[in-house]
């Protein structure tokens, strides 16, 4: 008879991977790519996104606009020291990301600006300034 050590953690990955072919390794889930969530709201001048990029450098997000369409795209990328620690459980995503956003008709293109701090970006979408429509009578022939 074999004396096997229990491995909660093992028992609990493999129990995953039966009862849904998607999860596969929980180690290799948490290296793939992943979505960062975004936020969006609107005022009177401007549209706000803020995305949620914890752990991502400034120098590691690029944002671009084309033909109409915002895109985030960047790397979190693993800082790890293999020296002192030993992986138990790793739940955070890392590698690259890209997430892409239809901007109204409204918008100013060219002056988008965003900022990154405390791992948020948030990106300002500036509107256009529309002329408000003058009242004006159609006749009906």
């Amino acid at each position: 008879m074999n004396i096997t050590r229990w491995e909660p953690f093992r028992e609990m990955e493999d129990m995953l991977r039966r009862f849904s072919p998607f999860v596969g390794s929980l180690r290799s889930a948490s290296e793939d790519a992943w979505t960062p969530t975004a936020d969006i709201t609107e005022s009177e001048q401007e549209y706000l996104l803020k995305a949620q990029l914890p752990e991502v450098k400034k120098e590691d997000i690029k944002v671009s606009v084309e033909g109409g369409v915002l895109t985030l795209s960047g790397e979190r990328k693993r800082e790890k020291d293999t020296k002192t620690e030993n992986d138990i459980r790793i739940e955070s995503f890392y590698g690259a990301f890209s997430r892409s956003f239809s901007l109204p008709e409204n918008c100013d293109g060219q002056g988008i600006r965003a900022e990154s701090k405390d791992g948020v970006l948030r990106v300002h979408i500036p509107k256009n300034k529309a002329p408000k429509a003058k009242s004006t009578t159609i006749e009906v022939k």
